[in-house]
């Protein structure tokens, strides 16, 4: 939890507008090409695809729990969409998809995830899994090793990526788009998608 608090004040010192994008964000020509599949587990270990979903918008980031500055921002910012959201957060799945799947845990992935938003679903996989399912979001990672030790970071691609009722792929939002503006397009996406009769 010492860690954990550490992260969340780094990131909250890191919101402002002197962030630097990462040097792996998305780029906007690799959007059309996202393939928005997925097979991986919940922290129950129960197998879950983008189509358990349906009928809900999803919001995913992929990152790590050892990630010392960019994911525990975006955990931030997903936080705070989702409390601007208001009621309108129930028809959005907010994602977070680990690169890290040898140390993040089932358990370390929830504890993680949850400090920010009990809302916000941690995923997990095989190693295999998780890097189809990053090679279907067009999102880069790789291993990073420290010198003189067995630690490692992961570089990764940074960016949230939004999944529309129907599973399809809406839009990529930046790294450092600020949170007003991001919600401000959620609002109007969801306000010209209306709750099907059924699902009311």
């Amino acid at each position: 939890m010492i860690r954990l608090g550490a992260l969340l004040l780094a990131a909250l010192l890191c919101c402002g507008p002197a962030i630097a994008q990462s040097a792996h964000d998305l780029l906007a020509g690799e959007t059309r090409d996202i393939n928005p599949r997925y097979l991986l587990q919940d922290p129950n270990g129960r197998s879950v695809t983008n189509e358990d979903f349906r009928g809900r918008f999803q919001l995913i980031a992929f990152g790590y729990t050892y990630c010392p500055d960019v994911c525990p921002t975006t955990l931030v910012e997903m936080a705070a969409i989702l409390k601007q959201l208001g009621d309108q957060a129930d028809r959005l799945q907010a994602i977070f998809i680990t690169v890290d799947p040898e140390r993040d845990t089932a358990k370390v992935l929830t504890t993680y995830t949850e400090f920010f938003d009990p809302r916000v679903l941690g995923l997990t996989g095989s190693p295999a899994l998780v890097r189809r399912a990053a090679d279907n979001f067009r999102i880069r990672y790789a291993k990073v090793r420290e010198p003189g030790s067995d630690n490692y970071a992961v570089d990764h691609s940074a960016g949230m990526i939004l999944l529309g009722p129907d599973g399809q792929f809406i839009k990529k939002f930046a790294f450092a788009t600020p949170v007003d503006e991001i919600s401000a397009q959620l609002r109007e996406i969801l306000g010209a998608r209306p709750v099907p009769p059924t699902q009311r």
